[in-house]
C-alpha cells in the first residue's frame, strides 16, 4: 500500500477509536424555571437645557460645572440635555422633557405664553447687568458698510427667527430706522448658532450678520477676530432667564433658586470657577413681568413670540 494511504488509514482508525469511546452525559436543561431580566428603567432627574446657541460641546462645557454644583447643592438629581434647535428646545419643553430652561428672553416669552413656564432668575452678565445687546457685524474691509442704512439691500445673516440678540433685538433696531425686512437682499438663519453667523461673515458669504454681544469672543482662538468690525448695537433688555416648568414640584424650584442665588463669585474661588466656565458672573431673582419689554418688542416688529 502506498505510503500516504497507509497515513490516512490510520488516521481513520485513530478517529474511529477515538468516537467509540465514553460518550460525555448530557446537560438537561429545564425551560420550566426562568427568570425574566427586565432593563432598569433611567432614574428620575430634573431635566437641565441650555437654548443651543451654541454647538453642545460649547453648551457642555459651558455648563457642567453648573449642572453638578446645582445637584450637590440641592441634593436633586439633574441632568443636562441637549436640544438640537431653538425649535426643538421649545418642543422638548412643551413635551415635558425639560424642567429647567435656560434661554434667551424671547424664547421665555414664548414659553410663558404657550405652555406656562415660570422666570425663577435672570443671569448677571460679565459686565455686572442682568441685560443684553444685540450686534450688528460685518467685514472690516467691507467699505460699502459703515452704518445701519448701509444695511439696505444687503445680504444679511442671523442666528435663528428665535434668537433675541442675533435676531430679535437687532430688527426692533433697524425697525427704529425706518427698515423692513422687505429693505433687504435677502434674510437666511445660521441654524441656531452665533458661531455659524460669524463665520458666515468672516468667510464673506454675507455682507453683514447679527448675534449677541460678547459672542464674538467665542472663535477669538480660531479666526481673527479683528477682521470684524461692530456696526451697530442694540439698547440692552431684560437678560438671559431661568425658567421651570408648571410640573416641577415648588420645593425643588425654591431649592434651585436658593442655590443659584448663593453662589457668590467675589468671594469664594470654587463659585467663581463655575461661573467663568458658564460665562457670567451670578444670579438675581426675577418673575415674569421683568419681561415686558421683550413683548412690547414684539409688538413693535410684529411677532407674536411664535
Amino acid at each position: 500500500m502506498p505510503k500516504p494511504l497507509i497515513i490516512l488509514a490510520a488516521l481513520l482508525v485513530a478517529v474511529l477509536l477515538f468516537s467509540c469511546g465514553e460518550e460525555e452525559r448530557p446537560v438537561r436543561v429545564s425551560l420550566n424555571n426562568r427568570q425574566e431580566i427586565a432593563a432598569k428603567p433611567p432614574q428620575p432627574a430634573i431635566t437641565y437645557a441650555y437654548l443651543p446657541q451654541y454647538s453642545h460641546t460649547e453648551s457642555f462645557q459651558r455648563h457642567q460645572q453648573l449642572v453638578a454644583y446645582l445637584a450637590e447643592e440641592t441634593g436633586l438629581s439633574i441632568r443636562q440635555v441637549f436640544p438640537e434647535t431653538f425649535a426643538h428646545h421649545i418642543s422638548m419643553f412643551s413635551q415635558g422633557k425639560i424642567d429647567i430652561s435656560f434661554s434667551n428672553p424671547f424664547v421665555y416669552v414664548n414659553l410663558a405664553r404657550r405652555y406656562h413656564a415660570k422666570a425663577m432668575a435672570r443671569i448677571v452678565e460679565e459686565d455686572g447687568r442682568a441685560e443684553f445687546r444685540g450686534q450688528i457685524i460685518a467685514r472690516r474691509d467691507n467699505k460699502a458698510i459703515h452704518s445701519l442704512e448701509d444695511c439696505r439691500g444687503k445680504s444679511w445673516v442671523a442666528v435663528d427667527p428665535a434668537s433675541a440678540g442675533g435676531y430679535l433685538f437687532p430688527l426692533g433696531l433697524f425697525a427704529g430706522h425706518g427698515l423692513t425686512l422687505r429693505d433687504f437682499k435677502e434674510v437666511v438663519f445660521a441654524g441656531g448658532r452665533q458661531e455659524n453667523v460669524i463665520l458666515g461673515v468672516y468667510a464673506g458669504l454675507h455682507d453683514f450678520g447679527t448675534i449677541r454681544e460678547g459672542s464674538l469672543n467665542v472663535l477669538e482662538h480660531k479666526i481673527d477676530i479683528n477682521q470684524l468690525k461692530v456696526v451697530a448695537t442694540s439698547r440692552s433688555y431684560p437678560g438671559w432667564v431661568y425658567a421651570y416648568s408648571p410640573r416641577l414640584p415648588r420645593e425643588a424650584v425654591d431649592k434651585i433658586r436658593a442655590a443659584m442665588l448663593k453662589l457668590d463669585y467675589a468671594h469664594n474661588p470654587r463659585h467663581r470657577a463655575i461661573l467663568d466656565a458658564a460665562r457670567f458672573i451670578g444670579f438675581v431673582p426675577s418673575d415674569d413681568l421683568d419681561f415686558d419689554p421683550i413683548r412690547e418688542l414684539n409688538g413693535k416688529v410684529g411677532l407674536e413670540g411664535e
